[in-house]
């Protein structure tokens, strides 16, 4: 550990040249890099030399204990010796953490996307329920929701809702909600009150600015048509909703919401800005680990990460075994809970690919 901190602080030394470069706030880009690292390395640098200053104090209060003939002196020396040793394991586990770098994305705010799978009319009122318990929920932490788009069922349910969530700490909270939601319950369409199996899809997109990811013209398709309403009818009589395809990757997103086509067209461009950096950042995450497929939150939208089984009251997060007997509580927003659970696991594995 010793030798990857020292290797670290020739590069905290190199940065702290760098930022006193007049030219670097030339690039907004990459003084914004610049400043993100260099106060990451600083807080790590002041640690370690904290963990520094305790180990030279123990060498030194060890010597003393060896040497000292005072009986009462040494008894001192040896309560001073625990102290230290146990402040130095402290700062052990504290660089332990601090060793793993922050990621620039959890402060991002996200667009979320919610789609009903499997179970046809169930599973389109479960994706109106997860909406609004993460609608509670985003309203327990003083973040700000927006609609973006919305594809509304006869009964009420969603078959899409694509929406935006912004405040503080908003990705880094809701990552690992990225995946299918399992739900076992009677549907408000079931006669007979037998118990079905339906599926939710997940997607949690750091939301990209237009600085990080470029959008060229030339890629666009752009399409605009008349918007719908549930069985069809038509929401307005304009050619306002907006169908933009990005024709190197194929991704389509389709914005009708708003009565304005150019609002239509800015609110398709956000998702797609979106959409098309987190493949950018899912590619990079799939070339550092081979292994994502077994670790907390590996982005697959196919994955079946979580269980809401209404008739016992039951959630269980299938990534970390995790269950709880409050399904009520969690549908109301009460996430924390589960949101906790999953980021301390992630960063137990990240510890691990550390050491």
């Amino acid at each position: 550990m010793k030798e990857k901190l020292e290797n670290m602080r020739i590069k905290y030394e190199e940065l702290k040249a760098k930022i006193e470069d007049p030219n670097l706030v030339k690039d907004a880009k990459k003084y914004k890099e610049t400043m993100r690292e260099y106060s990451y390395l600083s807080k790590l640098m002041e640690e370690y030399d904290n963990y520094l200053n305790i180990e030279k104090q123990m060498v030194e209060t060890k010597s003393l204990i060896q040497h000292e003939s005072d009986p009462e002196l040494k008894e001192m020396a040896r309560e001073e010796l625990n102290n230290l040793e146990s402040s130095f394991s402290e700062s052990a586990e504290a660089l332990k953490m601090l060793l793993i770098p922050p990621d620039p994305l959890e402060e991002k705010n996200i667009i979320m996307e919610i789609r009903g799978g499997t179970g046809g009319e169930e599973a389109a009122l479960f994706a109106a329920d997860l909406y609004r318990m993460y609608v509670h929920y985003a309203e327990s932490k003083n973040w700000k929701f927006e609609i973006i788009s919305l594809n509304e069922t006869e009964l009420g349910g969603y078959k899409e809702i694509v929406f935006s969530i912004s405040g503080k700490y908003v990705y880094g909270s809701l990552r690992y909600e990225s995946g299918v939601h399992r739900v076992q319950r009677v549907p408000e369409t079931e006669a007979s009150g037998r118990i079905h199996t339906s599926a939710v899809t997940v997607a949690v997109l750091p939301e990209a600015e237009e600085t990080e990811i470029e959008i060229k013209q030339e890629d666009l398709r752009i399409d605009v048509m008349r918007a719908g309403g549930p069985g069809g009818q038509c929401v307005n009589t304009t050619d306002s909703a907006v169908r933009i395809t990005h024709l190197p990757t194929g991704l389509v997103v389709i914005c009708q919401d708003e009565k304005s086509q150019i609002k239509n067209k800015a609110k398709a461009l956000r998702v797609l800005r979106s959409r098309l950096y987190d493949m950018e950042e899912s590619k990079k995450q799939s070339e550092r680990a081979e292994n994502r497929k077994n670790q907390v939150g590996s982005g697959d939208r196919s994955e079946r990460i979580r269980t809401y089984n209404f008739p016992q009251n039951r959630v269980t997060d299938h990534r970390i075994n995790l269950t709880l007997y409050k399904l009520d509580h969690v549908m109301q927003g009460d996430l924390s809970e589960l949101i906790d659970a999953l980021c301390v696991a992630a960063r137990e594995q990240m510890i691990q690919e550390h050491e």
